[in-house]
């Protein structure tokens, strides 16, 4: 034990990991309460898992899935209360939610009016947030952040209502500047803000700020607050006006326990260590972590001896993954990868496990990191607890399951039975469906002589010799033969030529006159 302590002195949990199951997509947002026992995550498939590790089983499932809460919107930052019973799910859009601990939904804070100008004068945000956070110290208050350049501080116990509104301060006027991202101190006492321009702005918690009672310009009707409980801040008490590169998004602020310390996560692929006492420039600047996910964080470690953050992966897919470092000699310490993009992240002071989010866009996955040396609880109860094995007598008790073949009346003959029946019934023109041969000569029912009786009609036919078959029948006879076989007695008694014997003694026939030719 004294070796590996020499080995490690931080006690980082790196000896065993395990992989929570659910997500598709990266995982952009992770949470986990006070107790170390339930974790919420949400990410770019816009779905929320609930894990809960005093009953989870060895398969990490979570025990509850929340489909689309925001509706198609992905999820950017999730945060417990300090007490643990509920917990705040900020979405792309511009109206975050409040969900218990068993992850049913307690309310929803308003959209404002976009038609505003001066953003103090509405009710809530008109853009899509982008992070947030609980307040760290106090049950009833909630933060967010947004692209519309205010970062609002939320009354959980009314819906309808916020506490007060701030907004950055501008050296030339460019129109709103979005907030990319913002956080409490630990104590609760400064709000911090990373900028769209690339500054950093900082407010008390604690100071006075102005009311936002609306003078001599009211507002629509919609908005129609003659006297606006909230109130407003537009003077940070700390400025870093270029923090980061303009037009490049801070992704992530977080400070030390002792509040002497900031660290700034950036999409240039940097990392800044500031002194709290001097921030004109930073202490340090870490480069070459490549960076390009929205909401990469960095996070102390509990003691505040190690600060890490998120590496995203190459082109190639690989190169994603934790990287530490020292904080009293500001070097790097080591790297672990994971798979994807690093980019959600938080280590937890009670049970000593880091869980971090990853993925990308066909996959995501949640690992926690642990050693059984120096880690208690979490994730050591689920992998403690295999899943149950099938026992024999599961399957003693069965319903009986009938096929439709096992009924007499469904039931199929042996093949040779079945052979020879079907050898017979194909000389049946009934079983078989063979189509009837064509016939010919007169008949009923559409069909030609299918009829066995006599008709008084076939009778006289038949009687006249108009009905029949043979070589005697009028319709096998040659019309020429049958009319000059009375030439001779027609020769003999002439009682219809009488008339022209004198006249005309000589038969007298057409002929055909020629045309002449022009």
């Amino acid at each position: 034990d004294e070796e590996e302590e020499e080995e490690d002195p931080y006690h980082i949990p790196l000896g065993h990991e395990i992989s929570l199951q659910g997500h598709k997509k990266v995982v952009s947002a992770l949470t986990i309460d006070h107790a170390g026992s339930r974790v919420v995550t949400g990410g770019h498939d816009y779905n929320l898992h609930l894990f809960d590790f005093h009953g989870m089983k060895r398969d990490c499932k979570p025990y509850r899935t929340l489909t689309e809460p925001c509706g198609g919107h992905p999820i950017n930052a999730v945060s417990f209360s300090p007490s643990g019973d509920q917990f705040i799910v900020v979405p792309g859009s511009s109206q975050p939610k409040i969900f218990d601990r068993d992850g049913r939904e307690q309310g929803e804070f308003p959209r404002g009016d976009m038609y505003i100008r001066d953003m103090k004068n509405t009710k809530g945000h008109v853009m899509g947030c982008t992070s947030g956070q609980w307040h760290p110290t106090e049950r009833g208050e909630a933060m967010s952040g947004s692209l519309d350049g205010t970062v609002r501080l939320w009354d959980v116990t009314r819906f309808n209502s916020q506490k007060s509104v701030l907004k950055p301060s501008q050296q030339v006027a460019k129109g709103r500047v979005g907030v990319t991202t913002c956080c409490y101190s630990p104590d609760g006492r400064l709000i911090a803000a990373g900028l769209s321009d690339g500054g950093i702005q900082m407010w008390s918690a604690t100071g006075k700020m102005a009311s936002a009672m609306v003078g001599l310009v009211l507002p629509p009707k919609e908005q129609m607050h003659i006297v606006n409980k909230w109130s407003y801040s537009s003077h940070p008490k700390h400025v870093i006006r270029s923090a980061h590169p303009e037009g490049e998004e801070t992704t992530s602020i977080t400070f030390s326990q002792d509040s002497t310390m900031m660290l700034s996560r950036n999409t240039d692929g940097t990392l800044k260590v500031w002194d709290m006492r001097k921030l004109k420039e930073p202490m340090k600047v870490f480069g070459d972590l490549h960076n390009n996910a929205a909401q990469t964080q960095v996070r102390f470690s509990p003691d505040d001896s190690l600060f890490f953050t998120g590496v995203s992966c190459g082109k190639d897919g690989t190169g994603g993954g934790l990287m530490f470092f020292e904080r009293s000699t500001l070097s790097p310490l080591r790297f672990v990868g994971m798979p994807g993009n690093a980019v959600a992240m938080h280590w937890h002071p009670r049970i000593n496990q880091i869980i971090v989010g990853c993925g990308d866009r066909k996959k995501g996955s949640i690992k926690v990191l642990y050693d059984p040396a120096v880690s208690e609880k979490g994730a050591l109860q689920c992998m403690a607890r295999a899943p149950r094995r099938p026992d024999p007598s599961d399957a003693s008790i069965s319903l009986p399951v009938h096929n439709p073949h096992a009924l007499p009346m469904f039931r199929e003959e042996p093949m040779l039975k079945r052979k020879a029946s079907d050898h017979v019934n194909l000389k049946d023109p009934k079983v078989t469906k063979r189509p009837e041969h064509q016939t010919s000569g007169p008949g009923v029912g559409g069909r030609l002589g299918t009829t066995g009786g006599t008709l008084l009609t076939q009778h006289l036919m038949r009687m006249r010799g108009d009905l029949g078959q043979g070589k005697d029948h009028w319709s096998e006879q040659d019309p020429r033969a049958a009319f000059l076989k009375h030439q001779e007695a027609a020769e003999a008694n002439p009682c219809y030529t009488t008339a022209y014997r004198e006249t005309q003694p000589v038969p007298m026939y057409h002929e055909e006159e020629e045309e002449e030719e022009e």
